[in-house]
């Protein structure tokens, strides 16, 4: 039986069933109960479209990987309520909504009951947004940091205007919590962040980043960025490289504007041609490369925590600093899964 089921199932559900082979498609309301579906499926049939009308969606299904022994990624929320002009997430995955610390605890607990995980990395699609009902993000981190069995924690991407001061503080002292976030900025242009609908300006980013280099100087820095936007002139995207190149950052994710349908961004003009789209995504991975040299090399001859994962090929393994500097060193088993100190 072939089963589609995410994103692009929710977004264009009668596409997806009218390709051959394809026995079900099933909504983010819907995939938690694949089993069941399986059991009434015929082979052959037409396919069927259920529950994809995003209204549906509702309740949270936390959810963590087990593919690493070593790490998992533990998705603690889901949906968002933002409606920034170039994203379908709203549309695929429904509003923000998340578990309790209670049952997020009791997740984290059953994990370090193994006693084979090391790392907690933290997901969500906007995971600052975490809680409701009096809870938040950061009360999620202060319970977690208490407990046994779980040697660190990460956060995978928090929005800068959900990262708050005082969380930022707090993770310079936590005992768990890695020093390093990853923050989406998109654009440096306060114009382009309009036009994106973004909920912050790039002062109150600089302002996040500067704080966080004052509490932990050491800590990794990672920025999203979209390369070619409707209506990023060649000035905007100037000021975003001139503002990069400013700030104390360690890396980037960088991605080319791509059209999506029914959203906002489609209408925003001028349209960037693709060849300029790819040119501008490349001088950024550039800056990437640079930024992340001058953030190793700031810490030669540092002695430092690494996680050892496990191995690239039979020759060779590979882990994380704290402040997630990769290393490679020649495999040993005795040192899988092990948290040692690593001179860089």
């Amino acid at each position: 039986m072939v089963v589609i089921t995410g994103c692009y199932a929710q977004l264009k559900p009668a596409e997806i069933a009218a390709i051959p082979g394809v026995d079900l498609v099933l909504g983010a309301a819907e995939k938690f109960n694949l089993a069941d579906h399986l059991r009434i499926l015929t082979r052959g049939d037409s396919a069927r479209i259920c529950s994809c009308d995003i209204d549906e969606v509702d309740g949270f299904h936390p959810a963590y990987s087990l593919h690493d022994r070593t790490r998992t990624f533990l998705k603690v929320q889901d949906g968002c309520d933002y409606n920034c002009s170039f994203c379908t997430i709203p549309m695929a995955r429904g509003r923000s909504r998340s578990g309790s610390i209670a049952q997020t605890v009791a997740t984290v607990r059953e994990l370090a009951a193994g006693g084979e995980i090391r790392e907690i990395v933290l997901t969500g699609v906007n995971l600052g947004d975490f809680g409701g009902n009096g809870e938040d993000l950061f009360g999620l981190m202060r319970e977690l940091d208490a407990i046994d069995g779980i040697d660190r924690f990460r956060i995978s991407s928090i929005e800068p205007n959900l990262l708050t001061p005082a969380m930022i503080e707090w993770v310079a002292g936590s005992r768990r919590f890695m020093p390093h976030f990853h923050i989406p900025l998109q654009s440096g242009s306060n114009y382009v962040l309009g036009l994106m609908r973004r909920r912050y300006r790039r002062e109150l980013y600089a302002e996040r980043v500067e704080l966080i280099r004052q509490y932990m100087p050491h800590c990794a820095i990672g920025v999203d960025v979209i390369a070619g936007h409707p209506g990023e002139t060649s000035e905007h995207f100037q000021e975003t490289v001139e503002f990069l190149e400013a700030l104390d950052i360690s890396y980037l994710h960088t991605f080319t504007y791509s059209e999506r349908d029914n959203t906002r961004s489609l209408d925003i003009r001028p349209v960037i041609p693709m060849a300029v789209r790819a040119g501008r995504n490349k001088t950024l991975r550039n800056l990437s490369h640079r930024k992340m040299q001058s953030f190793i090399q700031r810490h030669r001859g540092q002695t430092r925590k690494v996680l050892l994962e496990g191995h690239v090929t039979s020759a060779f393994m590979e882990g994380y600093t704290d402040n997630y500097i990769k290393v490679t060193t020649p495999y040993r088993e005795e040192w899988v899964n092990r948290v040692m100190d690593w001179q860089l």
